[in-house]
């Protein structure tokens, strides 16, 4: 609930970044492609369908919803009575909820045509059918499964060991730095 809460109030505050920044993509000419074989194309559907880019419309939402949660909640925290806190979080996310349900669908159509009409295309005029079949063969492959699989654990066991190995070093000066920035704050605040 609370990834969601600061969605809400990075959207609000980006008064609308994300239709702006849309606006002109959609606006784009759309290339008429050349007629694919059915083999070729089928071969770039299989590639699409592993690379997932009909859910980057729905990222791209996402984001700034999230960013408005997370400022949401620490206005209300810093500026909301303790006592109704609770409850403008709960219709904050609420409202957030039911943007996402409304804009959801259609962006998702949106983003699934996108793909169709710009990157099928592409990938079927800079990739020959035994390229396609080479690339599909190895989004597919179990091999690059497992290895996308282990992704998160070596990422975590990296993190880890890089913390363990600066810990010592880097905690003293980010304490210094937290210091630093809360007696600006207070100086920025008049405290």
């Amino acid at each position: 609930m609370s990834r969601l809460m600061c969605a809400i109030l990075g959207l609000a505050l980006s008064g609308g970044a994300f239709a702006q920044n849309a606006a002109p993509a959609a606006a784009a000419p759309v290339p008429v492609p050349a007629a694919v074989p059915a083999d070729k194309q089928a071969l770039v559907q299989r590639v699409l369908d592993k690379m997932a880019l009909d859910a980057v419309g729905l990222q791209m939402l996402q984001a700034p919803v999230a960013d408005l949660m997370r400022q949401s909640e620490l206005l209300v925290k810093t500026r909301v009575a303790p006592d109704k806190q609770e409850a403008a979080m709960k219709d904050i996310a609420a409202e957030a909820g039911k943007f996402m349900e409304q804009e959801a669908p259609p962006l998702r159509a949106s983003t699934h045509a996108i793909v169709q009409a710009r990157v099928a295309p592409l990938l079927a005029q800079k990739f020959s059918v035994e390229e396609l079949k080479q690339l599909a063969a190895i989004l597919e492959s179990p091999v690059l499964a497992k290895f996308e699989g282990l992704v998160p654990e070596m990422k975590k066991t990296v993190g880890e060991n890089v913390a363990k190995t600066n810990q010592a070093a880097i905690q003293p000066k980010m304490n210094e730095l937290q210091n630093r920035v809360g007696l600006r704050l207070r100086a920025a605040v008049g405290q």
